[in-house]
């Protein structure tokens, strides 16, 4: 059972709430987010319990109780029916457009980070992707500049007014990120990083949560909620391959699971299919694909000079190649929405 708590409710109303939850024998978690305060309510190994919901509903403050039968629960459609939509930086992520998230794998300097952020912003982009923080398979590859790029993300907003999503690898990073990022992304390394979920948890920032490599629905929306169940309802979740027995290309684009994800979640759906091509030459058709699936936006690695990228040049576009892509996929996703 959750108890969901008004955004009004005083500290003494949901004191008394936990209190009568409690002397009932329940075993209660209370959300630390900065959201409306929600309680997850459970009977010990199935012990039965003379509280009833009615009289939980009496109480001042209380919202409302709901009941979900899935795994997941707060990323679940029996939570909430409403599509969430997510505001980063006054630009929509769900509902009626097309969100469209762009940039470099890594900043590699201010120059680059400029170049790349006016062509962007020329195609129509208000959404700024870009690692500083980059956790990479091998520990001799470009692990970003860290630390000394944080301001080069204050730079590039103050000359461009792009938005920025960047990736936190790690509880610290996000403390660093968070007063500069507009939006926080954890990768899908980090999927079941509880801890760095919990923070996120407590964050006002919007979050792009990545799908696992071997991640299946349950797993991801279960990720998500840990999120949710911090108080921060701001989460978008995000497609970006998985593994397979497939080896015609770097991980194998599940864009099977956007509509499911629409389906039995309300939260915003992404596609990267960047990562989920790895190759350049087959990210404009599976970004179209995405645009036509039912995917709340697309997110796409764009370099200034992908040949001698420090990080994913492979399938990263071009400006060019960019700039003739991004009003096609917007064609496609009117067209998908149209009737």
């Amino acid at each position: 059972m959750l108890i969901l708590m008004k955004a009004k409710a005083t500290p003494l109303q949901v004191e008394a709430v936990a209190r009568l939850v409690i002397e009932a024998g329940l075993n209660v978690e209370k959300s630390n987010g900065s959201g409306p305060v929600m309680f997850s309510v459970h009977a010990p190994h199935s012990t039965p319990t003379k509280l009833t919901e009615e009289e939980v509903r009496k109480l001042p403050g209380v919202d409302r109780i709901a009941h979900i039968r899935t795994a997941y629960k707060l990323s679940s459609r029996e939570f909430q029916q409403a599509d969430t939509v997510v505001s980063v930086g006054g630009v929509k992520i769900g509902g009626k457009s097309l969100a469209v998230i762009a940039g470099p794998c890594s900043f590699e300097s201010i120059e680059q980070g400029l170049e790349i952020a006016r062509a962007l912003k020329k195609a129509g982009v208000s959404l700024m992707r870009g690692g500083i923080f980059k956790p990479r398979t091998s520990p001799f590859s470009f692990q970003g500049l860290r630390d000394k790029g944080i301001s080069l993300l204050d730079e590039i907003r103050d000359q461009t007014g792009l938005c920025f999503v960047t990736e936190a690898v790690d509880e610290r990073s996000f403390d660093l990120l968070e007063d500069h990022a507009d939006m926080l992304q954890i990768g899908a390394r980090n999927m079941q990083n509880f801890e760095l979920l919990r923070r996120a948890g407590r964050s006002r920032k919007p979050v792009l949560l990545k799908r696992g490599m071997s991640a299946t629905l349950d797993e991801l929306l279960m990720a998500a909620d840990y999120i949710l169940a911090g108080g921060n309802r701001q989460v978008v979740l995000c497609e970006r391959g998985i593994k397979s027995f497939a080896h015609h290309l770097r991980h194998t684009l599940d864009l099977g699971i956007v509509p499911v994800l629409k389906n039995v979640s309300h939260l915003p759906v992404v596609v990267d299919p960047s990562h989920g091509t790895g190759d350049a030459r087959y990210v404009g058709p599976m970004a179209l694909a995405a645009a036509a699936s039912g995917a709340d936006g697309v997110m796409l690695e764009v370099h200034n000079d992908p040949a001698h990228a420090l990080s994913d040049g492979a399938q990263a576009l071009d400006l060019k190649s960019f700039a003739q892509l991004a009003p096609r996929m917007q064609a496609v996703f009117k067209a998908a929405h149209s009737g």
